[in-house]
């Protein structure tokens, strides 16, 4: 498989989520039956300290490709404005593959409490 990249935006502060549809190599839908999946922030990639890491879900039918990172309001409150990297990483329980990856720009916010 290749990996598939894309930068994301996530503002401190509010309630971020990015759902990706994954294809494989022959541009059909990937199907996750069986997968797991992580996700992690960090602001790069050698670092040894985690910003941050994704909740990850398979929001609909696996079959459909559909894979969600979040992180919640309490977690961007925290994140340093700035660029930072991210990968979402799956396991098929034979091999363990990084499909998406790139750039996370944190962006600070004017309104800080609702």
């Amino acid at each position: 498989m290749s990996v598939f990249v894309s930068n994301i935006t996530i503002p401190v502060g509010a309630d971020f989520s990015q759902t990706f549809i994954l294809e494989n190599t022959s541009d059909q839908i990937l199907n996750l039956t069986d997968y797991t999946a992580a996700s992690l922030l960090k602001k790069h990639p050698e670092s040894s300290k985690v910003a941050a890491t994704f909740d990850v879900i398979f929001p609909a039918a696996r079959s459909t490709g559909q894979i969600k990172i979040s992180l919640g309001s309490s977690i961007t409150s925290r994140l340093k404005p700035g660029r930072y990297c991210y990968d979402i990483l799956v396991n098929d329980g034979d091999e363990i593959t990084r499909i998406v990856e790139g750039s996370a720009l944190v962006t600070a916010g004017v309104t800080t409490s609702i």
